[in-house]
């Protein structure tokens, strides 16, 4: 088993920390292709707030559009956003081209 670390905007740190979000949303890039079923993220908003949370499930697709259409947004973000929303968020990450080159990923976590 691995850890592995990401850094989380506060909202996004906040919804997965009180438990509302329970998937990750990543680009499928080299780093995200080392995580594993059972390994632990570290999740950081700063130096002094950070939280682990086990990896108990991987959910690939080719965009995150495609992923929306499978899961409701109170487990991807929370109930304050809309899908739509939660996209065009993930759009200023991860350019269309990204998401086309790599794909994405659904990181199901466990706190």
């Amino acid at each position: 088993m691995k850890m592995h670390k990401m850094s989380l905007q506060p909202k996004y740190f906040d919804f997965i920390k009180n438990g509302t979000k329970r998937i990750e949303l990543r680009l499928y890039d080299e780093k995200r292709r080392q995580i594993q079923l059972g390994d632990t993220i570290e999740f950081t908003k700063s130096e002094s707030e950070k939280f682990e949370a086990k990896v108990v499930g991987l959910l690939r697709y080719q965009t995150f559009s495609e992923l929306f259409e499978d899961f409701d947004i109170s487990i991807l973000a929370d109930g304050s956003m809309t899908k739509q929303e939660l996209l065009d968020a993930l759009s200023e990450f991860y350019a269309p081209g990204k998401q086309a080159e790599f794909g994405v990923i659904g990181i199901r976590l466990k706190l």
